[in-house]
């Protein structure tokens, strides 16, 4: 779906209902909105220099152990609860909302730059709360096209032990995040044990690839045909508890 670029305080949800119009789609019942990350963030007016952040002792120790910027550390660490790791050229951190990623998600790719500016000047942030953002949006589209529909937020994120970014979900409203299938029947007969679909982060991955990562310009994807049914959730549906976690 055609996009223009997003600026602070555009109103998402008239441009994705303006870009559906143009291509001549309908919303319908159980339809699903995937949207980027960057251009929520950049309508909640997320875009900031990275000098805005000034670093603290920790973030210049971090610094000397990963070699970037003191001021993107420190933007790290305001938007983290903690530290994960911190080698050469990474630094791996719990974002606020709970999930782990690398940079607390922060990135500097398809960042507009001012004139004068270098483009690592400036830096994106994820928005405050997903879940909120996604839940606002689709608020609005169902009360303009009077349909249940579903919106995820999806980033890129990388994976341990395999190489690669991945779209997953950070905000999701109005369709299950995780899809619990214990207790159901195999092909055999046999009870399912353990099985758990994390449908929100698979439709991520799929929308992802749709959307490209570089100059596509496609950061929405209208989505139908999703098979569970929709439903309240929220992103803590897919965090595991860290009392849970065998890795860190």
């Amino acid at each position: 779906m055609g996009i223009p670029l997003v600026k602070p305080g555009d109103d998402l949800a008239v441009m994705i209902l303006e870009s559906l119009h143009f291509e001549g789609i309908e919303l319908q019942d159980g339809d699903v909105i995937v949207l980027a990350q960057k251009i929520v963030s950049k309508a909640e007016g997320r875009r900031v220099r990275q000098d805005a952040f000034i670093p603290s002792k920790e973030a210049v120790s971090l610094a000397e152990i990963t070699g970037k910027s003191p001021h993107l550390i420190q933007a790290v660490l305001e938007e983290s609860k903690k530290v994960i790791r911190a080698v050469p050229h990474t630094i791996i951190a719990e974002h606020k909302n709970g999930f782990i990623c690398a940079n607390a998600g922060i990135d500097h790719s398809n960042v507009e730059v001012n004139e004068g500016d270098v483009p690592d000047d400036w830096i994106l942030l994820l928005p405050e709360d997903a879940d909120r953002s996604a839940n606002a949006i689709r608020t609005e589209l169902e009360a303009v096209s009077g349909k249940k529909i579903a919106v995820l937020i999806i980033d890129s994120h990388g994976r341990p032990w395999r190489v690669g970014t991945v779209g997953v979900t950070i905000g999701v409203s109005g369709m299950p995040a995780l899809v619990d299938l214990r207790g159901k029947p195999d092909l055999f007969g046999r009870e399912l044990l353990v099985t758990q679909v994390a449908a929100a982060d698979e439709l991520a991955a799929g929308a992802s690839l749709m959307m490209g990562q570089a100059n596509e310009a496609s950061p929405v994807v209208h989505v139908r045909g999703f098979p569970y049914s929709l439903r309240e959730s929220s992103l803590q549906e897919l965090i595991r508890p860290e009392t849970q976690d065998l890795f860190r």
